[in-house]
């Protein structure tokens, strides 16, 4: 984890201005989301963006052009919301590729929009991230172990951020 970079917002910008480019009006939306979408919450230097596309599972229509721009497909779980990721290196980003009717991207939104409201669960949330990945790291373990070590306090902020969203 590093500090939070003024400069994410810009990144993601620029990804999703290549993202549009290269897909020539077949994603739907683009959506910063993760914690370098939050101002002033530590994070991994990782842009972590949901891209809406017509039907993920599609690859044809929208894949070869997210590779011919520096995307690479590291992750295809058609059993979770056809999801794919594709990873790029410079800048670094996850792209989280979801169909429009999928639930996971609005979490994520939620989540975001929550953190910038909340201060107490933001900074809850980044005690978590601090925790967990100085005891991942110290232990070898990987991202996933990391991911799993954050879990009980996403689940509480879950909790509190759907229910100020009216969706309990």
């Amino acid at each position: 984890m590093v500090a939070a970079d003024p400069s994410w917002p810009s990144v993601f910008d620029a990804l999703a201005n290549s993202l549009r480019s290269h897909l020539a009006g077949r994603a739907l939306d683009i959506i910063h989301v993760g914690s370098t979408s939050v101002p002033g919450l530590d994070a991994k230097p990782v842009i972590d963006i949901d891209l809406i596309v017509a039907d993920p599972a599609a690859e044809g229509e929208w894949l070869p052009a997210l590779e011919q721009a520096g995307f690479v497909l590291t992750v295809r779980e058609p059993w979770w919301h056809e999801h794919r990721m594709l990873e790029h290196d410079n800048p670094r980003a996850n792209v989280h590729v979801f169909g429009p009717n999928a639930a996971e991207p609005w979490k994520h939104r939620i989540f975001r929009d929550h953190l910038r409201r909340d201060g107490h669960d933001r900074s809850l949330y980044a005690a978590a991230k601090k925790t967990a990945s100085e005891e991942s790291h110290v232990r070898g373990e990987t991202v996933m172990d990391y991911n799993r070590r954050k879990q009980e306090v996403i689940r509480e902020i879950y909790a509190r951020a759907f229910a100020s969203a009216g969706l309990t």
